[in-house]
């Protein structure tokens, strides 16, 4: 199959994809941010859309700030071990001692 063929063929399926799902639209970015961005899904050889879907998908998937404060807490007390601010410090300036 063609190059033409084949990226006509990916594209078509984009779309059949595309209409089931729901849009986002993000309106105010600056032309620095979406040139920027634009430069990246070029890169990677992409187009903008795909690049970004593909970028929203990945910031979803990781947790957030909440969830990984929440899954300490419940290890800790899971296990019972947790560190004291006084003992974080310790370590933070032994760690910064065997840089030196």
């Amino acid at each position: 199959m063609s190059g033409r063929r084949s990226q006509a063929l990916a594209n078509e399926q984009e779309q059949l994809q595309n209409a089931c799902m729901p849009a986002i639209t993000i309106r105010d970015v600056p032309n620095e941010t979406r040139d920027q961005l634009a430069e990246r899904a070029a890169a990677s050889g992409r187009s903008l859309q795909q690049y970004l879907r593909a970028e929203l998908i990945r910031l979803a998937e990781r947790p957030d700030n909440l969830a990984i404060v929440t899954r300490a807490q419940a290890r800790v007390r899971q296990t019972g071990d947790g560190l004291t601010g006084e003992r974080i410090l310790e370590l933070l300036d032994a760690d910064r001692a065997e840089r030196e």
